[in-house]
């Protein structure tokens, strides 16, 4: 049976509405740690800086949480239109900014319009594209969240230089109307079949979440006594949260969706702590300059985009397959990235190990989505899209915590810093291993998974 294309009559519209939002947040989430600096220098704001990004995390889980309930409940194409709209606002807010208090308010507004939008992109998909149509689609997003890596930092550097670090924030909102308007135009999909029972609302448990989340990573930025405070109350705040949030049985893999939210979380988890990582060991360990120590991360993200776009040219191939594979090639990228550390090598072989952790990345993720629509019963693909964002941020908040502990703690000590490094890559290609096996657990026993969907093996 032919399914059309992502790019056809029926869903050409559609498609570049939702890869235009996509891109669009995306690129304001690379581009504001650029224009933050001048903004902070201009706002006299530099005890406030922190929080610029602290308060976009926090509200995000929590508009993800929102984006799952309403996507749930209600046609997605008045929640997609409030989300934007709330982003909009936020962009306007911290593009007009005198203080920095007013500043990371805007950014606060920001996340929480940025949550509600992802999390109802997800449904979207779900109700507007077949499930052979779902693999490429998924890599045609990837391009959307990794194109603004490569492009966002430069762009932004030049329009601060050029036009000022509120260029940054009020450029985006003609921009955003348009991805709006094309979005809006095709056909996003009718209220879900629901099972006609109404929850109570999770917010406040997300809003928990986002504080534990702030509360881990700066606890790991200042390695002090109070340090310990912090990230205690803040895994005990996430504990308490995610077991709200996430689908039961997560934490132990438990096969079907909880396998697959568990999977994002590793891979996010897995890839990000040392996507963060890297330029920073380039430059101490080897004495790059910073622009030369993001290109290896270049090299990563154009690693994710070709594969990402090679797997969705084959829905035919089960889904958990492709992750699988995606996983051990995350492994074995982030594995020999461990060579960063040795002194006689210069840290060159960074480009290729990071290039194949990319491929595997590439692979990895849009296979998790596809799992996880075609597994979701149309009434619950908001809470569960919800559920796998809140896996990926929280995995990749404390990975990146827990690298860069082990890192500090290897300078603080004075000596070399290769130790660090090493411990640092051992704990994170750990999870990419944990998610090989955590891959054949997406697919209940009973079911199968081909032509990029999952079905019955037996009615």
């Amino acid at each position: 049976m032919d399914d059309g294309s992502i790019w056809d009559a029926a869903h050409r519209r559609t498609t570049i509405g939702l890869l235009t939002l996509v891109t669009l947040v995306a690129f304001e989430a690379m581009a504001v740690g650029t224009a933050m600096p001048s903004a902070v220098a201009e706002l006299d704001g530099t005890a406030w800086y922190a929080w610029t990004f602290s308060a976009f995390l926090i509200t995000s889980v929590v508009g993800m949480v929102v984006g799952g309930e309403v996507g749930d409940r209600r046609p997605p194409k008045p929640g997609v239109l409030a989300g934007v709209l709330v982003f909009a606002v936020g962009l306007g807010i911290a593009g007009f900014a005198q203080h920095m208090a007013v500043l990371v308010l805007g950014r606060a507004v920001q996340g929480l319009g940025a949550g509600v939008v992802i999390v109802l992109l997800y449904v979207i998909a779900g109700q507007a594209y077949s499930s052979r149509l779902r693999p490429r689609l998924f890599g045609a997003f990837a391009a959307g969240w990794v194109l603004p890596a490569l492009l966002g930092p430069l762009a932004a550097g030049l329009v601060t230089t050029h036009v000022g670090w509120r260029g940054v924030f009020l450029g985006l909102v003609p921009l955003v109307a348009v991805g709006l308007a094309l979005l809006l135009a095709g056909d996003p999909g009718a209220a879900p079949a629901g099972d006609g029972a109404r929850r109570r609302s999770k917010a406040a448990w997300a809003l928990l979440a986002g504080a534990g989340i702030a509360a881990v990573q700066y606890a790991g930025q200042r390695l002090d006594v109070l340090a310990l405070g912090l990230a205690l109350a803040g895994a005990v705040a996430l504990a308490l949260a995610l077991r709200r949030l996430l689908p039961r049985g997560t934490v132990r893999a438990r096969p079907g969706i909880p396998a697959v939210v568990a999977s994002r979380g590793l891979l996010a988890g897995a890839f990000f702590g040392m996507d963060a990582l890297l330029p920073f060991v380039l430059t101490e360990q080897h004495g790059w300059s910073a622009a030369t120590a993001g290109l290896p991360l270049t090299a990563g993200a154009v690693g994710w985009v070709v594969a990402a776009q090679l797997q969705g040219r084959r829905p035919d191939v089960p889904r958990q397959r492709v992750l699988r594979a995606g996983c051990l090639v995350l492994a074995a990228g982030l594995a020999a990235t461990a060579t960063t550390a040795i002194p006689a090598l210069g840290g060159w072989p960074a480009y290729l190990t990071w290039a194949v952790a990319g491929i595997g990345m590439g692979l990895g993720m849009p296979s998790v989505g596809v799992l996880l629509l075609d597994q979701s019963p149309e009434h619950e693909r908001g809470a569960n899209s919800a559920a796998l964002q809140i896996s990926d941020v929280t995995a990749s908040a404390l990975c990146v915590g827990l690298a860069g502990v082990l890192v500090a703690g290897a300078a603080d000590s004075g000596g070399p810093l290769w130790p660090g490094v090493v411990a640092a890559v051992a704990a994170l290609t750990v999870p990419a291993l944990v998610g090989v096996r955590v891959a054949a657990r997406t697919v209940p026993p009973g079911r199968t998974a081909s032509a990029g969907a999952s079905t019955l093996a037996a009615s």
